[in-house]
């Protein structure tokens, strides 16, 4: 008696694989010298397939990111009427970087490549532009305005100058948790930045 074998389709990759492997291939090799065809044979997947999930290999990085825009919009859409618009947005944004301890190593590899290798600085404008709109989205639904008025986007761009210095000094410094860090730099924020010395 002969036995058959079935094949079917090569069980598939996710873009969260893709960016593990590609963490892990830029630490060992630095970003610039690992091609797009390595992290895809890591992966078991061909260079082409790798271009069905991101466009480039500076694009790996940011799908988490990506992710935490789309949960800001649906945070901002749970918060009660009677919650005053800036302490929202401290909420939602502190809430939405709570992570689990064993997550924290490989979100500081990840903020530290962005933040030290230029073809990855260099595409974070889109991406900072796409948070920045969420919170201004949120604050033309309050205000009555559109999200591209002028308060609104100064709500957006202000909230995110502030996310982006607690983050800059929790990477420095590593003394606290990242929310500790948010909440105090939009807390600052929410209080028009006076102090009671």
């Amino acid at each position: 008696m002969t036995t058959r074998t079935t094949r079917g389709r090569p069980r598939g990759t996710t873009k969260r694989e893709l960016e593990v492997i590609a963490m892990r291939l830029f630490a060992e090799q630095g970003f610039d010298d690992t091609t797009v065809d390595q992290i895809a044979a890591a992966a078991g997947i061909s260079g082409r397939t790798f271009f069905r999930y991101f466009p480039t290999k500076a694009e790996v990085l940011w799908h988490q990111f990506d992710d935490e825009v789309a949960a800001l919009r649906a945070d901002f859409a749970t918060v009660p009427d009677d919650v005053p618009m800036m302490t929202a947005v401290r909420r939602v944004v502190v809430n939405a970087n709570r992570y689990r301890a064993e997550d924290v190593p490989e979100l500081r590899r990840r903020m530290h490549l962005v933040a030290t290798v230029p073809a990855l600085a260099a595409t974070a404008g889109a991406h900072y532009d796409a948070w920045e709109r969420a919170v201004s989205a949120f604050a033309g639904r309050r205000l009555g305005e559109p999200e591209d008025g002028l308060i609104p986007m100064a709500v957006g761009r202000t909230t995110l100058a502030a996310a982006r210095a607690a983050f800059d000094a929790w990477l420095r410094r590593a003394d606290a948790d990242l929310t500790v860090y948010l909440d105090e730099a939009l807390l600052a924020l929410e209080r028009g930045f006076v102090t009671t010395a």
